[in-house]
């Protein structure tokens, strides 16, 4: 079973080093789709199944937690489980993530392995037949 990811972040290059990091944590059969804010995911989810979106809280236009507060009013997308990749720091604002709909975080920097382990919290296990050990590897942001 292949899964759908949808990646959201006006970063270009951090789209990449998203994509290149759940390659490496066992996700490499995934299919990958892009947006460079909120409004633009939204549009995405309307034409595309996605099974899990990866988004950045700080976007222009449309910000990470505006998204997923959109998304729950939505019957369709309602239930796509929402990671939010960001710097923040304070625990206020994750439980704010949290308490919007978001079924989890990640903090920058980030290793694949973090991201594994929350994928199959998520989703299950990764669909690679070879895992790529990534042992100390950590990318900084």
């Amino acid at each position: 079973m292949s899964f759908s990811i949808l990646i959201v972040d006006d970063s270009l290059p951090m789209r990449g080093v998203l994509k290149k990091t759940f390659r490496a944590a066992g996700y490499g059969g995934a299919s990958f789709l892009e947006a460079e804010d909120g409004q633009q995911a939204l549009e995405m989810l309307k034409g595309n199944w996605i099974d899990i979106v990866i988004t950045d809280f700080n976007m222009p236009i449309m910000n990470g937690l505006e998204m997923i507060q959109k998304m729950k009013e939505h019957d369709l997308f309602k239930n796509i489980p929402v990671v939010v990749v960001t710097t923040e720091g304070s625990q206020e604002k994750i439980d704010e993530f949290i308490e919007q709909g978001a079924s989890g975080y990640i903090k920058k920097p980030f290793t694949p392995e973090q991201i594994k382990e929350l994928l199959i919290q998520l989703l299950g296990e990764s669909t690679d037949e070879e895992e790529i050990d990534t042992a100390g590897d950590q990318f900084d942001f």
